[in-house]
């Protein structure tokens, strides 16, 4: 942290400065909206550019059969509490929801069988292998196993970070292999040798020493129940969060655009006073403002909120705009980031920490009145291996405001195919098998034949490592430490803080209170209470 020599600038200097700290940010994901929402709460002028036609990243409820359908992200978890606090603040408070059905299943089991993942298990560890729900994953001889783990010695207990070694060295391979695999990879797309203990079960480790034994250390973290619902989700689907946060950008002043993709990122100014040149491809001529030439180095180039235009001559020229802008907040995925600071500034990133996750969700509206009763819960992990998707969620059963909404006996299924080191067994087929492939997924592991399909969409997403992943967050100081030896430039989005919109939030709320307090106090000072 620096040290603050100078005497605080008066709350109206502080304003004016804030009016005339430029901030661009490039992407319309959760991060990108909440980073560009926090600046503009304090009077920035923010533009935020997102090259798809829509804001959300992930987030994106999509009509289905006349259903509203996340087909991506469809809730939060409860840790930290950053998004239900955007989501009150936001006047969505009333629309929040909780699961209707919690229930998880695992298939793919011996001999094509199914359990149920017992309640009190902790990212799928049980606390009683000889629990009668916990027997279908093991058989005996898995039992016997994993009750070894009570009579092996405490003394290297509780130092292990690797999830795949603890599990397997304390209780076997048959809880590594049945129990926990299956919801690291169906659930994040990781496998448990990359998850790091903690990150996935905050206090176990502390358990393990405490209690000696891994069953005695999930046993004690469930002793205390968890304050309210593990996961919470929005009537009407979850970009009603995203539209919120393009509303009360542009409400603040602030303007979004979509279809314009960053292309390039530039230095200008001295390095005392550093600013940025970001260069643009609208997709219309129309929105497109004279290139920099016309642009004063002190001006921002306005021509994104249709002010502007430039007679076009149908060439990618003509659709090209420059913004001089203060501070630039990177909020794109991870390789559209390293391609912009790399022109801008070579060599400045280490590495890439891992290979980016590709995952397909297949969306299946079906008539199927056999999953009214919902036999297999809200979601349905494979064994890796056994199958070729990686889950099913079932959101009609997890869902009771899109139960209301289906109706009896139609249904909102969506299929997941791919993890990390695995590409989707759905990557090199047409709509057509893809769909069929889905289908016949989601009828074994559900173990109910499906009706009709009434109607089917895929949609391709790029997986963040979770948080729990080993080396996130080593990873993520490293990028943040490189990121900000730039001056005017700051970075956010899943790959940074994890995956899940509990971590995205509450990491770009964070970096967006670190934008505003360099900027308007040339420091990591806390700012005043208004």
């Amino acid at each position: 942290m620096e040290d603050v020599t100078d005497s605080p600038a008066p709350f109206g200097d502080l304003l004016q400065h804030a009016h005339e700290t430029r901030v661009v940010v490039i992407g319309g994901g959760i991060a990108g909206l909440v980073a560009a929402y926090e600046c503009a709460k304090v009077g920035m002028p923010v533009t935020l550019l997102e090259s798809s036609d829509r804001v959300g990243g992930a987030v994106a409820t999509i009509d289905v059969d006349g259903l509203p359908v996340d087909t991506g992200a469809a809730g939060w978890a409860r840790r930290g509490g950053a998004v239900r606090t955007l989501v009150d603040e936001l006047g969505l408070g009333d629309a929040v929801v909780h699961p209707r059905d919690s229930r998880t299943w695992i298939a793919g089991l011996p001999r094509g069988a199914a359990a149920e993942v017992p309640g009190d298990a902790v990212a799928g560890i049980p606390a009683n292998p000889w629990d009668e729900r916990v027997r279908p994953f093991l058989g005996w001889g898995g039992t016997w196993r994993a009750y070894v783990d009570r009579l092996r010695p405490p003394m290297t207990i509780g130092i292990e970070r690797n999830l795949d070694k603890l599990v397997r060295s304390r209780m076997g391979d048959a809880v590594a292999d049945r129990l926990v695999a299956p919801l690291s990879v169906g659930g994040y797309g990781v496998t448990p040798d990359t998850v790091d203990v903690e990150g996935a079960a905050p206090g176990l480790s502390t358990a393990l020493t405490r209690t000696g034994s891994l069953g005695g250390a999930v046993a004690d973290l469930r002793a205390t129940p968890p304050e309210g619902p593990a996961i919470s989700g929005l009537e009407g689907g979850l970009s009603l969060l995203a539209d919120a946060l393009r509303e009360r950008i542009t409400a603040l002043g602030g303007t979004v655009r979509v279809d314009a993709a960053a292309t390039a990122i530039a230095r200008t100014g001295t390095e005392a006073d550093a600013r940025w040149r970001v260069t643009v491809d609208a997709v219309d001529a129309v929105d497109a403002v004279d290139a920099v030439d016309a642009v004063d180095a002190g001006d921002v180039a306005t021509g994104l909120d249709g002010a502007g235009q430039v007679p076009g001559d149908g060439s990618a020229d003509a659709a090209r705009a420059q913004l001089d802008a203060d501070l630039v907040v990177l909020a794109a995925d991870e390789g559209a980031v390293r391609a912009l600071v790399e022109d801008a500034a070579p060599g400045a990133l280490p590495a890439r920490a891992a290979a980016p996750i590709a995952r397909e969700v297949v969306t299946l509206v079906v008539d199927a009145a056999a999953l009214d009763a919902a036999p297999r819960g809200a979601a349905v992990y494979s064994v890796p291996g056994s199958h070729a998707a990686a889950g099913v969620l079932h959101d009609t059963a997890r869902w009771e405001w899109l139960a209301r909404a289906a109706g009896p006996g139609r249904h909102v299924l969506r299929v997941m195919f791919g993890s990390a080191g695995t590409a989707p067994a759905t990557a090199a087929l047409d709509d057509a098998a893809a769909f069929d492939l889905a289908r016949r997924e989601a009828t074994a592991l559900l173990g109910a034949e499906l009706g009709t399909v009434r109607a089917a969409r895929r949609d391709r997403f790029t997986l963040a490592r979770p948080g729990s992943a080993l080396g996130v967050d080593e990873h993520a100081d490293t990028v943040r430490a490189a990121v900000r030896g730039i001056p005017g430039l700051a970075a956010v989005g899943g790959w940074l803080s994890g995956s899940g919109l509990a971590q995205v939030v509450a990491d770009a709320v964070a970096e967006a209170e670190h934008v505003r307090r360099r900027a308007l106090w040339g420091s990591d000072a806390v700012e005043p209470a208004e």
